[in-house]
Formats: C-alpha cells, sequence, structure tokens
C-alpha cells in the first residue's frame, strides 16, 4: 500500500513537471519580444566600436528578436568601422542599422555600416554614400599607388556586403569609387536600401516576419507588440568619445603641458601638476583614437621642452621663438587625414601660439628686468650707497654707512675724518671707498 502510494506521487509529480514545461516558455520566447535600441551620432572611432560590441553582445546575452542601430554619421577610422562590421556580421541576433532621425546621414565609413546590416532602413529627409577612402597620403607616384590599392580593397569590401544581404553592388562601388550619395528615396529604388520608414516604431512594424540570415542560420524576425529597451552610451562611454574629438584632445594636451610648466617653474604647487599630469594621460588617449602623424607630435613635445627650457635659461627669447615655430608646425601636421571631422581648428591653433608668444614675453622681459636690476641685499647692495668717514682713511679707517660702523679702503687717496665717501666695492667686511666728488 505504502509502494503504491509512493508511486502515485512520483506520477503526479512528473505529470505537474511536464505540465508546467509546456504552460512556462522557453527563455528565448521570454526574450524574443524585445527589441534593443542603441544610437551612434558622430564619428566612427574605437568608442563607438566598443560601444556597438557592449551593445550586440548585451543583444545576445538577452536573446532579443532584434538590435536596431540609429545612425547620424559623417564618417570615421576604417579599423573602427571594420570591427562593428565583423561585429554585425557575426552576430547570432539580426541587427537593423536605421539612418534617422530627419536630416541624418551615413557618410563614408556609415555607407558600409549600413549595407552590413541584416536590415538597412532610411528616414525621411535623410542621405548615404560618399564612401571614397580619405586621401591620407601626398602627391607622389608611390602614394597614389597606395591609395589605388586602398579604394580597390574598399570597393571588393562595398561589394561583398552589398551581395551578402541582396542590395545594389554596383551602387556600392560607386559610393566607393566615385563618391556618389543618394536620397533615401533614390537608395530605396536602386536597392540600396531595404526600407524608408518615417520612425521606429514604423521599423518594427514593417519588419515584423521579415526573414533573414545570422550567424545562427536563418530566422524570422519577430517585433509585433515588443517591448522597446533603448541602450545608450554609458557615462565613461559619452565622456571618452567626447574627448576623442581632435579639438578637445589638442586642449587636453595644452592644458596639461601648462600644469607641468608651472610645476617646474613654481616647485611645490601640486595641485597644477596633478591636474596637467590627468589632463596629459586624457589627451593621450584621445590622441590614440586618432590618425596622428607623430613627426607632428614630436615637433609639439620639442615646442613644450623649448618653452620650458626658456624658464630656466635666458636667451632673451630665442628658445621662445624656436617653441613657437616648431609648435605651430607640429599642430597643423599633428592630424594625419583631410577629413573635415579629425581637423584641428587653425583658430585654435594660431591663437594657441599667441597666447604662448605673450606669456613668454611676459617670462622673457621679466627675467630680462630682473637680471638689470640692482641687488636689494647682500654685499652687492652697498655698491653705490653713500657715507661719511668716521676717521681719516689713509688708506684704511673706519666709515659710518647706512646706520652702521664699517671698515673701509680708500681708492681714490687720502680721506679726512667727516668727509661724505661712496661705496665702490665689497671684499668680505671691508667696503673699497672713494671721495665723494663735489
Amino acid at each position: 500500500m505504502r509502494r503504491k502510494r509512493i508511486w502515485r506521487y512520483r506520477l503526479m509529480g512528473a505529470v505537474f513537471f511536464f505540465l508546467s514545461l509546456l504552460a512556462a516558455p522557453s527563455h528565448a520566447e521570454r526574450a524574443g519580444n524585445v527589441v534593443l535600441v542603441g544610437e551612434i551620432r558622430g564619428v566612427i572611432n574605437p568608442v563607438s566600436a566598443g560601444y556597438v560590441n557592449r551593445l550586440i553582445s548585451r543583444g545576445e546575452m538577452e536573446h532579443v528578436n532584434l538590435i536596431v542601430i540609429q545612425l547620424d554619421t559623417p564618417g570615421g577610422l576604417e579599423t573602427s568601422m571594420r570591427e562593428i562590421i565583423q561585429k554585425i556580421i557575426n552576430s547570432s541576433v539580426p541587427v537593423a542599422v536605421y539612418v534617422s532621425p530627419h536630416g541624418a546621414r551615413a557618410a563614408s565609413a556609415g555607407v558600409l555600416i549600413t549595407m552590413s546590416a541584416h536590415i538597412a532602413a532610411m528616414a525621411p529627409s535623410t542621405n548615404i554614400g560618399s564612401a571614397h577612402p580619405v586621401n591620407l597620403v601626398g602627391p607622389s607616384q608611390e602614394d597614389k599607388v597606395m591609395l589605388e590599392k586602398i579604394t580597390n580593397d574598399a570597393v571588393a569590401f562595398a561589394r561583398t556586403l552589398a551581395k551578402r544581404h541582396g542590395r545594389n553592388a554596383d551602387w556600392a562601388e560607386d559610393a566607393v569609387r566615385k563618391s556618389v550619395s543618394v536620397t533615401e528615396e533614390i537608395a530605396l529604388k536602386k536597392k540600396v536600401v531595404d526600407l524608408v520608414v518615417p520612425s521606429l516604431d514604423s521599423l518594427l512594424a514593417e519588419v515584423d516576419g521579415r526573414k533573414t540570415t545570422t550567424s545562427m542560420g536563418a530566422v524570422k524576425v519577430r517585433t509585433r507588440g515588443a517591448e522597446i529597451r533603448r541602450a545608450p552610451m554609458n557615462g565613461v562611454e559619452r565622456f571618452l568619445f567626447i574627448i576623442s574629438n581632435p579639438n578637445i584632445a589638442f586642449i587636453l594636451m595644452l592644458l596639461g603641458v601648462m600644469g607641468m610648466i608651472y610645476e617646474v617653474t613654481s616647485p611645490g604647487a601640486l595641485l597644477p601638476g596633478i591636474i596637467g599630469g590627468i589632463c596629459i594621460l586624457l589627451a593621450w588617449f584621445s590622441l590614440g583614437s586618432l590618425p596622428i602623424n607623430y613627426a607632428g607630435l614630436f615637433l609639439i613635445i620639442l615646442a613644450f621642452i623649448l618653452f620650458i627650457a626658456e624658464t630656466q635659461v635666458l636667451t632673451h627669447g630665442a628658445l621662445t621663438i624656436g617653441g613657437l615655430i616648431s609648435f605651430v608646425l607640429g599642430s597643423l601636421m599633428l592630424i594625419n587625414s583631410e577629413a573635415p571631422y579629425y581637423t584641428i581648428s587653425r583658430t585654435l591653433i594660431f591663437s594657441t601660439a599667441l597666447l604662448f608668444a605673450v606669456f613668454f614675453s611676459i617670462v622673457v622681459t621679466s627675467a630680462v628686468r630682473a637680471q638689470r636690476r640692482k641687488p636689494a641685499s647682500g654685499g652687492e647692495s652697498l655698491v653705490g650707497k653713500e657715507g661719511v668717514a668716521r676717521t681719516a682713511l689713509d688708506p684704511t679707517g673706519d666709515v659710518f654707512l647706512c646706520g652702521e660702523r664699517w671698515k673701509g679702503e680708500s681708492q681714490s687717496g687720502p680721506i679726512a675724518e667727516g668727509e661724505k665717501i661712496v661705496v665702490v666695492s665689497v671684499a668680505g667686511l671691508t667696503l673699497g671707498i672713494k671721495k665723494k666728488e663735489g
């Protein structure tokens, strides 16, 4: 009897367990009704690449049904672009790139990122194109050959991405070779993108039920009634993205060096040195995310060395002039790119050079004046002072000077007691004196 009861309980437990499995949706089904939305606004750089990497990894961990990247970019670094594209291609979750909001663009690197997506969409009043590699090289024949190689590589990559999802490979090649750019309507007509929709909700409604292929195989996108989870850049990513601006990086470098110069010229201040060190480290990170010309960077470092040397060795402005020339040339050469979003403002460069010129002209002028000024203390400060002979000097005797009695030695013959004298030299505690004329 007891054995039958045990088997009955076991059977009831097995039935309840089986029913619970049927009633409870799987983890993938529970999380599949979620759309994860991120956005890139600005230049494509290592920070934005890291952000997309984190966004897609989160979507894969949470088993969301779709990841949407709202894109508005003028372009950026080729290495960062390829890192983003590789992450999209290898994603197990479908990724949609949506060029939005109205007035946004997907230029240069943004073109290839858009075409790499499983779903490519654009908002009204947007444009896409101009993906020709920026000329990072000079006018020589070797440089032209190198640029042609880079262009051919970009063309092959663009055609591969376009064919991957059945888009217009010929247009993709023209976007790279001829820098063509089109509106959203023409892009849809030429099959550059899949959809033109006015809003994110419209996008989700349009792609519901669409089939695509991810790294895990063919999938059907389910977005009807999906929960939208927004995943913007976190605070650290936003901060790093801001300081990766070339002008911000340049200013951080200047602040760092100025803090170090102040610390060298005023030892013990501590705070300027600490702040300067922090700014230099941040500038080092920022410059590391930019296409840097190291010749320009070394010229700027040389300029700062000359500026610091000017505060220690009086050269009447020679080191300052050399430092200013080195600083301006290095700043103009610092960014190895002709792209407008990677150039340092010429106004910022020349205004900073003017500021340095004014600052060090004041430093040099003050140093020259201090050098020419008569000593205010010590034995040298007595030269030129007037006193009275307390005893006859022939040639030595006592003199009264500045309220004190000194031993004096005449340099101009005998001096009678009570005559006025002038100090001409100091040797220890003995004053070299002469009779005051008139």
